[in-house]
């Protein structure tokens, strides 16, 4: 029997198929495959053996990261212009406001990164136990 119209087999899967890039059928059958699964179900928690702790640090722990590194910027900031002012006779707002913000600079990096790196740690850590058990 002659239709007027393509067949149904002839019309394209896919919208990339339209286009002139074809793909090839397993590839598309593992697209509907991966997305089969997860249609409609949104807010769905995969299975506790397929769960992978995040690496990112707890909130607790970023909060107490931070505030070591003000703490540790107010007391660079201190020293240095302590340090400073101590070695300067005369007006020397400039030399210690140099010598104050240096120190807190310093400081506050320092801190930084040691904060970073016991953060990564503690993250991998984390990482490490969940996969021994």
């Amino acid at each position: 029997m002659a239709t007027d119209g393509p067949d149904a087999d002839d019309a394209p899967d896919t919208p990339a198929d339209a286009g002139g890039s074809r793909r090839s059928g397993a590839s598309i059958a593992a697209d509907k495959a991966a997305t089969a699964g997860t249609a409609g179900q949104a807010g769905v928690t995969p299975p506790p053996s397929d769960y992978a702790p995040t690496a990112l640090p707890s909130t607790g722990a970023r909060v107490l990261a931070f505030a070591a590194i003000l703490v540790a910027g107010f007391c660079g900031g201190v020293i240095g212009y302590a340090f400073t002012d101590l070695q300067c006779e005369g007006d020397c707002t400039v030399q210690t406001g140099i010598g104050g913000l240096t120190g807190a600079l310093v400081g506050a990096i320092g801190v930084a990164i040691v904060a970073t790196l016991a953060l990564r740690a503690m993250g991998e850590w984390r990482t490490i136990q969940h996969r021994d058990n």
